[in-house]
C-alpha cells in the first residue's frame, strides 16, 4: 500500500505516521531548522521497514558533504537497498542516487536526483539534494536552470513553494541575474520569512553588488529569522563578517567570528570552511588574529578526512599554513598527491584545483610567492570545477592578488585590482587594492628618478 505526501509524490507505506514524520524532516531539511535526522531516525525506530525514510536519511547525510557521515550513509543505503522490493519506481531511484554519492560518483548522484525531479517535478526532497550538489559541484547554471525545469508544476498553493523559490534566486545570483535573484529571494521571504536559503540568496546578491551597508541591515534586521535553530547560522554569521571586512571594520569581523562563526565550535567540514574562510583572508591582510587558527587546525588534523571533497581539503590547508604546521601541511600534500590514483569525482576536483589551490597556500605561507602564483593563475578560470559559491571562491582571487603585491609584480596586481574595481567599484577593498597599485608605482617611478639624479 502507498500513501501520498502533500504534494501528490507517492511514498510506500500504510503508517499516516511515518508519512507525517517524513514530512516534519521534509521542512527541517528545506528550512535548515532543528533536527530532521533525529525526527526521520524516530520514524525509522517506530517502523524500519519505511523505505522512503531509508532514502531520506541517506540524502539528509549526503548534504553534509563531510566525510565523517559516510558510515551512516552507508548505513542507509544498504537498509534501503534491503527494501528495493518495497519500493516503488521514484524511491528506487532516490537509492540509487545515493548508492552513486556514496560510491563516491558525485557527479552521477546529483544527476540521478536531478532525474528524478524531470519526472516527479514536485518531489522537493530530490530537487534540494540536487541543487545542493549543484552547489558542491560548481554547477552554476544547473543551480538556477535545475529549478527553473519544475516551477510550472508550483504555485502558492504548493506546500513549500517558498523553499523552491530560495533556491532559484541563489541559482539566479550565481549567474549574475542579480535583479531577478533579489525578486526572487524577496518573493519567497514574502511566503516564509524564515527560509535561510532565501536569506542567504539576498545577502549573495548585496555583497557581489557591493552593496556592504544594505547587506549588513538585512541581515542584522533579520537575525532571529536565520540565526535560531537553524543549520546554516554559521555561514549567515560569515557573510555578515565578509560584509563588515570589505569596510574595513576588523573589529567587528572578530566579534562575529568568535560569537557567530566559532560561537558553537562545531566540528562539520561546512563550518570549519567557512571559519578557515573567514582567518585567511584576515590574514591575507596582515591581521593579528591570536591564536584562532590553532582550534582549527587541531579539529582539521583529528578529522583525517583527506581525499574525500577536495574544497573542504584546500581550506584545512589553510588552517595548517595559518598555525605553521611544517607536518600538517606535507602530509596533506601528499594525501591529495594520492587521491589522483583513485576513482570518483573528487579525482577531477583535485587535479584541477584542489591540489595546485593547497601547493599555492603552502607556498605562500614559506614566502615563495612565484610558485603561489605560477599554481593560482592556470585555475583562476576553472574554479568552480571543486564547487562552493561565487563568493566563497573569491578567496582564490585574493589569494593571488596578495600574492602579487608581496613578489613585488606590480603589473599583475594592478591587472588583478583592476578585475575587481570593474566588477565591484564600490568596494573599498578593491579601492584599497589599487591605491596600493599606485603606491607601488609611485615608488618605482620615485627610485628610477632617483638613479637617474645619481
Amino acid at each position: 500500500m502507498s500513501l501520498l505526501d502533500c504534494r501528490d509524490n507517492a511514498v510506500s507505506t500504510n503508517s499516516h505516521t511515518s508519512l507525517d514524520r517524513l514530512e516534519a524532516a521534509t521542512t527541517l531539511l528545506h528550512g535548515f531548522y532543528g533536527d530532521p535526522l533525529a525526527v526521520i531516525d524516530k520514524a525509522l525506530a517506530e517502523d524500519p521497514q519505511f523505505v522512503m525514510g531509508h532514502a531520506f536519511r541517506a540524502g539528509l547525510l549526503i548534504t553534509a558533504s563531510d566525510k565523517t557521515v559516510e558510515p551512516m550513509l552507508k548505513e542507509s543505503v544498504e537498509a534501503a537497498e534491503a527494501l528495493v522490493h518495497k519500493a516503488n519506481d521514484r524511491e528506487r531511484r532516490h537509492i540509487a542516487a545515493a548508492r552513486a554519492w556514496l560510491d563516491r560518483d558525485f557527479e552521477l548522484s546529483v544527476r540521478r536526483y536531478g532525474d528524478i525531479v524531470i519526472d516527479h517535478p514536485r518531489d522537493s526532497v530530490a530537487l534540494q539534494i540536487a541543487h545542493l550538489g549543484d552547489f558542491f559541484l560548481g554547477q552554476a547554471t544547473m543551480l538556477r536552470d535545475r529549478v527553473a525545469q519544475v516551477l510550472p508544476h508550483w504555485d502558492e498553493s504548493t506546500p513549500g513553494f517558498g523553499f523552491v523559490l530560495g533556491m532559484y534566486a541563489f541559482g539566479l545570483e550565481e549567474t549574475n541575474l542579480f535583479q531577478q535573484a533579489e525578486d526572487t529571494g524577496r518573493r519567497a521571504l514574502a511566503l516564509n520569512r524564515r527560509d535561510p536559503w532565501a536569506i542567504h540568496a539576498v545577502t549573495h546578491v548585496m555583497e557581489m553588488q557591493g552593496r556592504q551597508k544594505d547587506g549588513i541591515e538585512w541581515l542584522t534586521s533579520r537575525v532571529k529569522d536565520w540565526s535560531e535553530d537553524n543549520m546554516f547560522a554559521v555561514h549567515q554569521w560569515w557573510h555578515l563578517a565578509l560584509l563588515h571586512l570589505d569596510l574595513g571594520e576588523i573589529d567587528e569581523v572578530l566579534k562575529l567570528y568568535d560569537s557567530g562563526v566559532r560561537g558553537n565550535h562545531s566540528a562539520m567540514s561546512l563550518d570549519l570552511v567557512d571559519a578557515s574562510a573567514m582567518l585567511w583572508r584576515l590574514q591575507l591582510r596582515g591581521i593579528d588574529i591570536g591564536d584562532r587558527w590553532k582550534e582549527i587546525a587541531d579539529i582539521c588534523e583529528e578529522k583525517a578526512d583527506t581525499g574525500y571533497y577536495a574544497f573542504n581539503d584546500t581550506h584545512a590547508m589553510m588552517a595548517f599554513v595559518g598555525n605553521n604546521r611544517e607536518h600538517a601541511v606535507r602530509e596533506r600534500l601528499d594525501a591529495l598527491t594520492k587521491v589522483l590514483d583513485e576513482k570518483g569525482t573528487n579525482v577531477m576536483m583535485t587535479r584541477d584545483v584542489g591540489l595546485p589551490l593547497s601547493e599555492a597556500i603552502a607556498a605562500l605561507g614559506r614566502g615563495d610567492y612565484a610558485t603561489t602564483i605560477e599554481r593560482l593563475i592556470p585555475i583562476r578560470a576553472i574554479a568552480n570545477r571543486f564547487g562552493g559559491s561565487n563568493a566563497q571562491r573569491d578567496l582564490i582571487h585574493l589569494t593571488l592578488l596578495e600574492a602579487a603585491f608581496r613578489a613585488g609584480r606590480v603589473n599583475l596586481a594592478q591587472a588583478l585590482a583592476a578585475e575587481r574595481i570593474a566588477l565591484k567599484p564600490s568596494s573599498p577593498f578593491n579601492k584599497r587594492a589599487m591605491s596600493r597599485v599606485q603606491a607601488l608605482i609611485q615608488e618605482g617611478e620615485n627610485v628610477t628618478k632617483t638613479k637617474e639624479a645619481a
